[in-house]
């Protein structure tokens, strides 16, 4: 029988937490920081133990599997590497204020899976393709590399707001970030996240031989993953080569989580596929 117990609490856990950390950004107090970064590590750690609590459901019903095999568990892992990749990033750089992008992206991502029409919860037997240990390894580094770009994206987000306000006379938003150093914690995340897309993509090319017998057949998801790949390559590119930086990164980092998006959801259900696992 599943227990959604732990993931609700998760949820729970995240929201309460961006309360303190929009707090905390707009009055600067530091125990209202730490408040925000004990909450969210508990839910992290709360949401952890979910994972393995279906796990361990998996197998008591016979079937035995790592829950990442439809979209509501690649979705709450999802939830669970944005907080993660989140985690490296504050205890790195001391950026507790990226606290304010991460603890709603984690909870949106908990909560689509009651929102998005078609997502179904219950434990069930994999299909002959997912019976696989490369369905462990290509989905979790792919999810660790979509949720560095999911990071990245709310600091570009955040990036255009504050670079704009620090050219105008109004003067930067003195609760966020400088934008030079939003561009750089931009610039590590994607970092995290493309060697992780790089890795998915080489893991489900050799999962695909054993499944379907060919590394590569265009399929949709495959086509819109290389996309994705080429958009952040090019990012790493233009910064390494041609030093790019601030407006011209956020865009193309703004650009490649749309992809991811595309990548994740449009092809599920809009483009019909291999990859189309709801």
């Amino acid at each position: 029988m599943y227990n959604p117990y732990f993931f609700e609490g998760a949820l729970l856990i995240y929201s309460v937490a961006f309360l303190f950390y929009i707090v905390f950004v707009l009055t600067k107090k530091a125990a209202m920081g730490r408040i925000a970064f004990w909450l969210i590590l508990t839910g992290f750690f709360v949401h952890l133990a979910g994972l393995l609590v279906r796990w361990q459901e998996s197998h008591a019903t016979g079937y035995g599997y790592i829950p990442l095999s439809n979209m509501y568990e690649s979705l709450i892992f999802f939830s669970w590497a944005i907080v993660l990749v989140y985690l490296i990033i504050d205890i790195k750089y001391q950026q507790r204020t990226i606290g304010v992008i991460a603890s709603p992206l984690a909870a949106f991502a908990i909560a689509a899976t009651s929102i998005i029409p078609g997502i179904k919860s219950d434990i069930r037997p994999l299909i002959p393709a997912l019976q696989s240990n490369w369905l462990a390894i290509h989905v979790i580094t792919c999810f660790l590399g979509y949720a560095a770009f999911a990071i990245a994206f709310g600091i570009s987000i955040i990036y255009m707001i504050q670079s704009k306000r620090e050219a105008s006379p109004r003067g930067p938003i003195n609760w966020l970030p400088s934008s030079q150093t939003l561009d750089e914690i931009n610039y590590r995340s994607i970092v995290i996240g493309f060697p992780m897309l790089t890795l998915g993509i080489i893991t489900g090319a050799a999962w695909a031989s054993y499944a379907w017998g060919s590394y590569w057949s265009w399929d949709p998801k495959e086509t819109w993953s290389l996309i994705t790949w080429f958009i952040y390559a090019a990012f790493l590119h233009a910064r390494y080569s041609r030093d790019w930086r601030g407006k011209k990164t956020a865009i193309l980092s703004i650009v490649g989580f749309s992809a991811v998006i595309f990548t994740y959801f449009g092809v599920s259900y809009l483009l019909a596929g291999l990859h189309s696992y709801l």
